[in-house]
C-alpha cells in the first residue's frame, strides 16, 4: 500500500465513523491508532458515552468478523476461549471437538472487562499477547488482524475486579471518553431518536487492515528520536536521576518498556494520519497520555493528593521531549 492509499483510506474510515458517532475526534483517533497498530485499546467512562456503539461502528466500516462478549462475575475461561466437546459420529463412536468461543474473531468487544473475576480477565492474558488460545493443551491461532477493544465503568466499583497490572499492560491505550457538550449531545438527540438510524458503510477489509498496518511499521523514526522516547520512560521511574520532583514524589513505578513499543508505533500511525512518512516530537507527544496513563502507578501520596497519571505523562513530557525538540 502507499502512503497515498493509506491517507485516503484513514479520512474515510474517520469519516464513516463520525457518522454514527457525535463528536469524540480524539477518541475516534486513538480508537484508530490501535487498529492500525495491531494493538488493543481501553477504553474508560461512565453508562451511556457510546463506547460500545463506537466499537460496532468501527467493525462495520473496517468490515470486520465482529464479536461482543459481556462479561460479568459469574463468566468462565470457557466462555470466552471456547471448550471441547463430547458429540457422536455417524458410526456411533464419540469423540471430542473444539467449540472456538467468541474470541476467535478479527475484532472482539470485551464489555464491562472489570465486571468478570481474575481468573476469567486471565483467559484474555494469552489471547492479547500471543493472539493464540490454549484448551486441554492444544493451541489455536487467532485470525489476523486481531483486536480487543474493552470498556470499563470508572465510577461503578461494586461486583467489579480492578484490572491486574500485566493485563493494563497488554492495551495499546487507555482512552478517556469524555461526556459529550450541549451542542453535541443535541445532535446525539436528533441521531437516535427518529425514524432512520445512521450507520457505517464498509470502507476496507481485513487485508486492507493488514496493508495499513505494514504500510504504519515501516514508517522511519530517527535515532534521536528513539533515544527521547527512551529518556521519557526512564523518567517515568522515581529512582532514575533524570526523574522530574514530580515523578519522584508522587509515582511508586515507573512504565514498562511496553510503554515505549505504544509511543513508538503510536508515534508512527499518527504521523500518518497527519499526512506525514516520518514521525516528529509532536507524534510521541499526540499519543503520550494515552499510551502511559495506564502504566504508571501513583503511590499513597499521589492518590491522597488526587494527582492523576495525565498531570505526571505532562511533566514528563515537559522535562524530556519539549527540552530536547
Amino acid at each position: 500500500m502507499q502512503p497515498e492509499e493509506f491517507f485516503d483510506r484513514a479520512a474515510a474510515i474517520e469519516a464513516e465513523v463520525a457518522r454514527v458517532i457525535v463528536g469524540q475526534r480524539e477518541v475516534v483517533r486513538s480508537v484508530l491508532i490501535c487498529i492500525l497498530a495491531g494493538r488493543h485499546a481501553l477504553l474508560e467512562g461512565v453508562p451511556g458515552l457510546g463506547k460500545t456503539s463506537l466499537i460496532r461502528t468501527f467493525a462495520d466500516a473496517l468490515d470486520l468478523k465482529f464479536s461482543r462478549i459481556q462479561f460479568t462475575p459469574d463468566l468462565m475461561p470457557a466462555d470466552i476461549t471456547g471448550t471441547d466437546i463430547l458429540e457422536e459420529a455417524d458410526d456411533g463412536r464419540r469423540r471430542f471437538r473444539f467449540q472456538p468461543g467468541p474470541i476467535f474473531a478479527n475484532l472482539v468487544l470485551a464489555d464491562e472487562i472489570n465486571r468478570a473475576t481474575p481468573k476469567t480477565q486471565s483467559a484474555m492474558l494469552e489471547a492479547m499477547q500471543e493472539k493464540t488460545v490454549t484448551v486441554a493443551g492444544q493451541r489455536y491461532p487467532l485470525e489476523e488482524p486481531f483486536f480487543v477493544l474493552a470498556t470499563q465503568n470508572p465510577i461503578e466499583m461494586e461486583g467489579t475486579y480492578p484490572l491486574p497490572e500485566a493485563q493494563l499492560d497488554r492495551f495499546l491505550f487507555k482512552i478517556q471518553v469524555a461526556f459529550p457538550s450541549a451542542a453535541e449531545l443535541v445532535t446525539i438527540l436528533e441521531r437516535t431518536t427518529g425514524t432512520e438510524q445512521p450507520t457505517a458503510q464498509h470502507v476496507i477489509d481485513a487485508r486492507g487492515v493488514l496493508a495499513m498496518r505494514q504500510l504504519a511499521a515501516s514508517t522511519p523514526v530517527a535515532s534521536h528520536l528513539k533515544e527521547s522516547i527512551a529518556r521519557l520512560i526512564v523518567s517515568t521511574h522515581p529512582d532514575h536521576p533524570t526523574a522530574p520532583p514530580l515523578v519522584k514524589q508522587y509515582v511508586a513505578v515507573g512504565a514498562s518498556p511496553r510503554g515505549a513499543q505504544a509511543l513508538m508505533i503510536g508515534a508512527k500511525v499518527n504521523a500518518l494520519l497527519e499526512k506525514r512518512f516520518n514521525v516528529a516530537y509532536d507524534d510521541v507527544e499526540a499519543v503520550a497520555r494515552p499510551a502511559l496513563r495506564h502504566r504508571i502507578l501513583r503511590n499513597f501520596d499521589g492518590q491522597a493528593d488526587q494527582i492523576s497519571t495525565d498531570v505526571i505523562v505532562d511533566e514528563v513530557v515537559r522535562s524530556t521531549l519539549r527540552a530536547n525538540a
